[in-house]
């Protein structure tokens, strides 16, 4: 079969006006887009059907999903497992309402029974609207993405990734006392090929890769766990050596001997310094999911619940101190949120959430914009899967980088009675995102600009406003590091999410230091 391209397919279908296809007719094969007769027939099939049958907008993910996860506990291998999923979705708006319906059967004969099916949903959907949806307007993107990778991680031979995490295993264990080890590595592509009858056409590609291990001691009768601090990233095979995944191992090991002889901690209102390994974590829930809008409009609520910071506090609350700018970007290099267009077709960028300490804007996507009166989508549409609607998730979420080269070293020798924390433990946070209590991995106790010993049994707990409002150093561009969740839960039925929160070093004052061992806190 001999691919088409965009200038064929528009002919055939008949979707825009002759003078949009002459004005765009060179512009897919300039971007390199060549797609398969087969998919652009199911296209056709889907929009064809959509539009004969009164869509006023409709458009196809053809979506193919891949996962391999691979794992070693202690000295053997625990599992390897590859699975895949692939098919079409397609979505319709008529009557003012939304119809889906997705099929495992990429064939345009099943693509337009699908279609009608999702027409019906619709129709039974409009009468069940007080209001018509209304979609942000969005130019026809005709393009190719993909992430940048030097090597594709699903061409490595299991056998070579078992050999080494297993060398990794090998070396947590190690120690004087009992201990157990764990080795994963997962992998995931998203590849998908999406369509709309306003002419967009567009195909991505996108790869993740997500390390992890921890060992545990256990000593008369007492045990530690220490995690690694590396995070899943979008990139190739090459992370793993840019990461430090096998170098850390000795450091994660000589961590968790520390950690089980280190000092608990005595409760008190002390200053925090926060790793961004450990940060990025207090971002995402108490930042990132609060200005999702459907959550602030109470339109969502499963998983992280709803948020306090609903509409009427949009440009008026201070959400932070001056210093604190916290930004949503589905552009940032290697973060897993980060693509070129959402789920709507939307093109992705860049926008600030807290400016200034000010709560400025939320996550939107098409059919939201116009619900807080903004006139375009933050592009923030997703859908894990072919058989998934598509619907608002989170982008990477992150804070900026203070104006001066400030680094955990400055931050320490600045500081009189604090805690510093590195990686991110165990977290709870309330239903309107509000009071939280986090822990970490590793711990050490600061005393008048010098770290004095470690600690152990550390947490903290605070409420969104107070915690980023006694922020008062940040440090600089040359520390800021990614963390990433690489299945953040939302909606109903649930689906998954990947995304990245970034940020530097970070000092917050006078923050309310608990012993999560006896409960006793500030």
């Amino acid at each position: 079969m001999s691919p088409w391209s965009r200038r064929q397919f528009l002919t055939s279908t008949g979707l825009v006006a002759a003078s949009v296809i002459a004005s765009r007719s060179g512009l897919a094969e300039a971007r390199g887009l060549v797609v398969e007769p087969l998919l652009l027939a199911v296209v056709d099939a889907a929009l064809s059907t959509a539009r004969r049958g009164g869509a006023t907008y409709a458009d196809v993910r053809i979506h193919r999903r891949r996962e391999e996860n691979v794992s070693v506990r202690d000295d053997h291998a625990a599992g390897a497992a590859d699975s895949e999923r692939y098919g079409v979705g397609v979505r319709v708006l008529k009557d003012g309402a939304w119809g889906f319906a997705a099929t495992a059967r990429v064939d345009p004969g099943e693509v337009k029974r699908v279609a009608q099916t999702a027409l019906g949903i619709a129709t039974a959907n409009a009468s069940l609207r007080a209001k018509p949806i209304e979609l942000a307007l969005e130019p026809a993107h005709v393009d190719v993405w993909q992430t940048p990778m030097q090597k594709d991680p699903f061409k490595i031979p299991v056998a070579d990734k078992l050999e080494l995490l297993l060398g990794i295993s090998n070396t947590l264990r190690k120690q004087k006392v009992t201990s157990f080890s764990s080795v994963n590595l997962s992998t995931r592509l998203e590849w998908k090929l999406f369509a709309s009858t306003d002419g967009a056409l567009i195909e991505q590609a996108i790869t993740r890769i997500g390390p992890s291990y921890s060992v545990t001691l256990v000593k008369d009768g007492d045990f530690v766990s220490r995690g690694w601090d590396g995070q899943a990233r979008q990139a190739g095979w090459e992370y793993l050596a840019e990461s430090r995944f096998v170098e850390d191992a000795e450091q994660v090991a000589e961590d968790a001997r520390e950690k089980l002889a280190a000092a608990p901690v005595e409760p008190g209102r002390r200053d925090l310094i926060l790793s961004p390994e450990n940060l990025w974590l207090t971002i995402h829930e108490s930042v990132g999911h609060p200005t999702e809008l459907d959550r602030a409009l109470g339109d969502e609520a499963n998983f992280a619940g709803t948020s306090f910071a609903t509409p009427d506090k949009l440009k008026t609350l201070q959400y932070a101190s001056p210093i604190v700018t916290l930004y949503a970007d589905k552009t940032t290099p290697g973060g897993l949120a980060t693509c070129g267009y959402d789920d709507d077709g939307v093109r992705t960028g860049k926008w600030n959430l807290v400016e200034k300490g000010r709560f400025v804007g939320y996550q939107t996507t098409r059919d939201q914009a116009a619900w807080i009166g903004e006139k375009a989508s933050r592009g923030c549409s997703y859908a894990q899967d072919h058989a998934s609607v598509p619907f608002q998730r989170m982008p990477n979420v992150s804070l900026q980088p203070g104006d001066k080269p400030l680094g955990v070293k400055d931050l320490i020798a600045a500081t009189d009675d604090g805690v510093y924390v590195l990686g991110n433990g165990s977290w709870s946070i309330d239903h309107q995102r509000f009071n939280f209590q986090f822990t970490g991995q590793m711990f050490y106790e600061v005393k008048k600009g010098k770290v004095s010993r470690a600690l152990r049994d550390v947490g903290y707990q605070s409420n969104t406003l107070e915690f980023w409002n006694a922020c008062d150093l940040i440090g600089g561009e040359q520390e800021f590091r990614l963390g990433s969740a690489f299945d953040d839960g939302k909606g109903e039925p649930a689906q998954s999410n990947p995304v990245s929160h970034g940020c530097p070093p970070t000092r917050f004052k006078k923050i309310s230091v608990i012993n999560t061992r006896t409960k006793k806190g500030a």
